[in-house]
């Protein structure tokens, strides 16, 4: 059985936690992200779950970086001002590899810009934020129902991979409502596990690994101790300041994500059997490129979208194949100009690359994109 419901994007984001298995939620509440908030405090408790309201935005992260240590799935979501001030300990989590789920909805910046209206000014910000040379997974859902399972596959790619993964949302999508099926009951939805130990407690190492790069993570009470730190570490967890360390637990940290790139990167093809122009985009961007490229199709250009589901790791190989394809490619987000840059850097001269980015306040509007789509093409 299932339900039939209008839901905002922010609202299925709760519904997908749940169903993954999330049981803290640590934050702050900030526009247009708040809705998030809302409704776990009112369901986390009905499935056993804690929702806490911290002082501020690093205190939220903080206390899910320790929910995380003691076994749960932990969920903090925020928009740009906040997801700067959770940088910090975003990179402790990173170093110390420590799962968790985090939802950044945008709106425009920089500062409290406008806190209402859509944005993807964080784009570069997920992926470079915090300091130093760190490893994450962003997701960007474009629907409703995407929300939910883009959610749902958060969870099984941060326990999988021992990463935070961020939920890069906007404004657009958060905040509009579709129609989703959801199932009457989660029960029958597969729970992603963290690795745990198969030693005894005696003989555990905290960051020992096998052939997957990834360390078990037994829960802080089970029996099991280990040292936490941002520091670089050993396979002890403690401190070990050398430069043979630093570069193990670096390069450790980069294969165990990108090693392992086709089970982590997503990307939708949309109308590019035959394309001879391509756009790229994602999240609520990508919504005006469809009915945009509708109507590009019914005047006879031929032009298709690669949608970028996993914007980090960059789909680096698919844009590379779609270059060597297309006559021309035209990246279109809601800002000045990001992504495209790491666009240009990988499609490196095979084809031109244009940017139609939009950042005042509004979306673009299929006829807005048409007539870009048109200029790129020369016609």
């Amino acid at each position: 059985m299932s339900r039939i419901l209008l839901l905002q994007g922010n609202q299925a984001v709760v519904e997908g936690a749940i169903a993954a298995g999330c049981r803290f939620f640590g934050g702050y509440p900030i526009t247009p992200s708040t809705e998030v908030a809302e409704l776990l405090a009112e369901k986390l408790p009905q499935v056993g779950g804690k929702f806490i309201q911290m002082e501020d935005e690093i205190a939220s992260i903080g206390a899910c970086i320790g929910a995380s240590l003691a076994g749960k799935k932990a969920m903090t979501a925020t928009s740009g001002p906040g997801f700067s001030l959770k940088q910090e300990l975003l990179g402790l989590a990173c170093a110390s590899e420590i799962p968790l789920v985090l939802v950044n909805v945008q709106r425009v910046g920089p500062s409290t810009g406008q806190p209402t209206s859509p944005s993807q000014g964080d784009v570069m910000q997920a992926r470079w934020g915090t300091h130093g040379d760190h490893w994450i997974i962003a997701l960007a859902p474009t629907t409703v129902p995407e929300c939910f399972t883009l959610t749902q596959r958060a969870y099984e790619l941060s326990e999988k991979y021992r990463v935070p993964v961020i939920m890069l949302m906007d404004e657009v999508v958060g905040h509009m409502r579709e129609r989703i099926d959801l199932p009457d009951s989660y029960e029958d939805i597969a729970q992603p596990m963290r690795k745990q130990p198969t030693c005894a407690p005696e003989e555990f190492k905290a960051y020992a690994t096998d052939e997957s790069l990834v360390p078990a993570m037994p829960a802080f009470g089970s029996g099991y101790r280990w040292h936490v730190t941002g520091l670089v570490h050993d396979e002890t967890g403690f401190p070990k300041g050398t430069g043979a360390a630093t570069v193990a637990q670096t390069d450790r940290q980069y294969h165990k994500i990108y090693d392992n790139l086709e089970d982590i990167v997503e990307v939708e093809e949309y109308k590019l059997d035959d394309a001879e122009f391509a756009i790229i985009a994602f999240g609520g961007a990508a919504r005006t490129a469809y009915d945009a490229i509708d109507a590009a199709r019914a005047e006879g250009l031929k032009v298709g979208m690669l949608r970028c589901i996993t914007v980090w790791p960059f789909p680096e190989q698919q844009v590379k194949t779609l270059a060597s394809k297309v006559q021309g490619i035209m990246v279109h987000e809601l800002n000045r100009g990001q992504y495209v840059t790491e666009v240009e850097r990988v499609v490196a001269g095979v084809c031109p690359v244009t940017l139609f980015g939009k950042y005042d306040n509004e979306p673009a509007t299929p006829e807005e994109m048409l007539a870009e789509i048109k200029k790129a093409m020369g016609k």
